[in-house]
């Protein structure tokens, strides 16, 4: 980390001499590196500007969200999700952010049953009476990235399924109230792994998720199998989903050779995932997209 004169304007752009602004809160950040312990770098921590920016592309990413919700049924195809995620977001003025990131061709994720996340649509996909499917829905506004996503029960499904998609969204609401200033993402994520355990269920340990923002995918990854103690230091500024991809059998995952992206499960039982991103405060988290 870079260190800066006292009379130095400080890094964060707010115009105030460093002494004022954030020396004291890198010498903290230095104490914990000196510890032997990860630690964010200024290009991971974002200023206020940065936070209200993604909080507004957030808005659209919730309303996406909202409209899918709306309108998802047995019958309808992924490709129809799809044309909607695409038509409201850009109606709203947003960019869907899937949409040819890296090569996806699709505008939003639709992962259903054992498909643990990445399931692309197409029109021959038919959502059917009894199934789970995973709404992954990432928006671009005025340069800043969002993301969230949720899980859709369709129809009547059975009881295992139901617990599968309520302990999983409890899970995310145990990671919000475990994301701390000045502790680690690990003790975050111990306490999302052990209520996942508790429930007789697994969590992937490959994917996870990631700080977002200023890009579609940022530093850091956030591990939800990681034990307290570990993984970098959570300060204020830090911007990242919460997104534990919960299995109902075994942890064990695998990519579709032929698309490259689809994931499933490598037992074949049915995973869910919901998707928040937070932003690190002084005394907690905010919410800024769910």
């Amino acid at each position: 980390m870079e260190k800066l004169g006292r009379n130095d304007s400080c890094w964060c752009g707010s115009g105030k001499k460093y002494k004022k602004c954030h020396e004291a809160f890198d010498d903290k950040i230095l104490q914990f590196a000196r510890q032997g312990h990860m630690v964010p770098s200024h290009d991971i921590i974002k200023t206020r500007e940065q936070i209200e920016g993604i909080r507004e592309s957030g808005k659209i990413n919730i309303a996406v969200l909202d409209y899918v919700a709306e309108r998802i049924k047995p019958g309808i195809s992924t490709e129809e999700i799809d044309q909607m995620v695409y038509t409201k977001t850009t109606e709203l003025g947003g960019i869907p952010a899937p949409l040819n990131y890296c090569g996806f061709p699709k505008s939003v994720c639709t992962s259903i049953d054992e498909v643990v996340c990445h399931g692309i649509p197409n029109e021959h996909r038919i959502l059917k009476e009894g199934e789970i499917v995973n709404i992954d829905v990432s928006t671009i506004y005025k340069g800043y990235y969002s993301d969230s996503s949720r899980m859709f029960c369709i129809g009547e499904v059975s009881e295992e399924k139901k617990k599968l998609v309520q302990v999983t969204k409890e899970c995310v609401e145990i990671g919000i109230k475990n994301v701390k200033p000045w502790t680690f993402l690990g003790d975050m994520s111990e306490e999302v792994h052990k209520h996942a355990k508790e429930n007789g269920y697994t969590i992937v340990r490959e994917i996870g998720g990631h700080g977002v923002g200023l890009e579609f995918h940022e530093d850091p990854f956030v591990s939800y199998v990681a034990p307290k103690g570990t993984e970098m230091l959570m300060v204020p500024g830090m911007v990242f989903t919460i997104e534990p991809m919960v299995n109902m059998g075994e942890a064990g995952v695998y990519t579709d050779e032929e698309d490259g992206w689809t994931v499933y499960t490598q037992d074949g039982l049915p995973s869910a995932q919901w998707e928040v991103t937070v932003a690190v405060t002084e005394d907690g988290c905010e919410v800024l997209v769910y």
